[in-house]
């Protein structure tokens, strides 16, 4: 089997609206990978097939492990992943309140390793195949069987005003808008997001930058990103760079790669 990183989406009508995409990660010749990861606005699951989490959280491939199932909330710091031995993997990115369609009573809190996303069964389904096209009928059949619709009006127009406003933010105009406290609003953030509506809005606004840079305007320095996205000034703009990411915008690019055909933008480590 040759190495794989491949991204690919949702078919069926209702998945999309809540995935944004899958993507096949294989390493059959790996000895050690590690990489790093940056917050963002959608979280997953990921679903190792034959893999242990150790006590430093690195992922060992053990050849008689049952499959390894995992839920990786939205992060607000670095994520540094490990893994030894070789790698089958696949993960499913989920929009905003996107699990929640299809899984109830999730702790938003921390990783969850310890519930079944899905069943042997399925697994075994999943992981007869590397073609994308048959993974991708499997994935969203398997969750379009699990859907139930999950609605939050107060979550639902909070998370589209700031996408609407990323550039004009405030937790109070949220407020106000849709007539709730501060207080309860972050609550409903915290408990269903797991983090706060400010730091949800940092994040945002900080792939929302990525984009920019990555995939629209390349040429576009640093300064003029600043500007377009309403910086107070260059600092301002460093710091949340800094604060997400460890590293200055300049470091963090260069030292970056695109994999696959979406937002997937690691720090490979040699």
């Amino acid at each position: 089997m040759q190495e794989i990183f491949k991204t690919f989406r949702p078919k069926n009508s209702i998945i999309k609206k809540y995935v944004a995409y899958y993507y096949l990660d294989i390493k059959p010749n790996n000895i050690s990978n590690e990489f790093q990861c940056f917050p963002h606005f959608n979280n997953t699951i990921s679903l190792y097939k034959s893999h242990i989490r150790l006590e430093n959280e690195e992922m060992a491939f053990e050849e008689n492990a049952k499959s390894f199932q995992i839920f990786t909330p939205i992060r607000e710091k670095v994520l540094n992943v490990k893994q030894s031995g070789k790698v089958y993997r696949i993960v499913i990115v989920f929009h905003p309140l996107g699990i929640q369609q299809f899984y109830e009573n999730l702790n938003f809190s921390d990783y969850i390793e310890d519930y079944d996303f899905f069943i042997e069964s399925e697994i075994n389904e999943i992981f007869s195949t590397i073609e994308t096209e048959i993974l991708t009928g499997l994935l969203d059949n398997f969750l379009e069987s699990r859907f139930r619709k999950f609605e939050n009006p107060i979550l639902e127009k909070s998370i589209q005003h700031i996408f609407n406003h990323y550039e004009d933010f405030s937790v109070a105009k949220i407020s106000d808008e849709i007539g709730i406290s501060r207080q309860h609003l972050n609550r409903t953030f915290q408990f269903h997001l797991g983090v706060s509506v400010k730091k949800f809005h940092e994040i945002v606004l900080f792939r929302q930058t990525i984009n920019k840079k990555l995939f629209q305007d390349s040429d576009e320095n640093f300064t003029e990103l600043a500007c377009e996205f309403n910086f107070n000034d260059q600092s301002h703009f460093n710091k949340m760079y800094k604060n997400l990411t460890e590293n200055s915008p300049k470091s963090f690019f260069s030292k970056g790669t695109v994999l696959g055909q979406e937002d997937t933008f690691w720090h490979l480590q040699p």
